[in-house]
């Protein structure tokens, strides 16, 4: 399916796998509200709208989205869903640099795709909970496509409101990075340390 989304539009997926994580939303919420998770989502596109839009230097750019995701998107939650189930095996200093180098190797992967959405929108249309979190959906218009729909998902479980999963144009984007990473996981015969220094060279 995605492959039939067209190139920007898989540019915007790509980016968008940033902010996906695929483990289990957290048991209850806290003081996150319906309004509290459309705010967020609303000046987390706010930013990245600004970011794609300023022209960075490529260098700068990659380090101001890595910025952006620190804030906004839950990346604990995120690399340990993407690590999937070797992060149970994993020492407490290979989490951590699994989860710092992911999230460079995001950055650079996806910021070099920023020039491709240069004069879109993404419009904020409303907010609802469900179950024990949020779902925030929003319009994307991306000049000569059709708009779509893209649905951030939000919880406040690990303590801060963050965005931990999206669904873009009806594709959960929980599995794409989790998919690359685990091959590469693969290729190195499951050594994470083997794994992780791979994953600082790519993007």
């Amino acid at each position: 399916m995605l492959n039939d989304l067209g190139l920007t539009r898989r540019a915007f997926l790509g980016l968008s796998a940033a902010l996906v994580g695929t483990a289990a939303v957290p048991g209850r919420l806290w003081a996150l509200t319906v309004d509290g998770a459309e705010r967020l989502v609303s000046g987390l596109v706010d930013e990245l709208m600004v970011l794609i839009n300023l022209g960075r230097p490529e260098n700068r750019m990659f380090q101001e989205f890595e910025g952006l995701l620190d804030r906004y998107a839950d990346m604990p939650i995120i690399a340990q869903s993407v690590l999937g189930p070797a992060w149970r095996t994993a020492s407490a200093t290979q989490r951590r640099n699994f989860t710092d180098v992911f999230g460079s190797y995001i950055s650079r992967k996806y910021g070099r795709q920023f020039r491709d959405l240069i004069g879109g929108r993404i419009d904020v249309t409303g907010a609802r909970a469900i179950r024990n979190f949020f779902e925030v959906t929003s319009v994307i218009s991306l000049q000569g496509e059709a708009p779509y729909d893209l649905i951030w998902l939000v919880s406040d479980g690990s303590g801060q409101p963050r965005v931990f999963n999206l669904i873009v144009a009806g594709v959960n984007l929980r599995t794409t990075e989790a998919e690359e990473v685990g091959a590469i996981l693969d290729r190195n015969r499951g050594n994470i340390d083997a794994m992780i220094d791979e994953l600082r060279t790519m993007g």
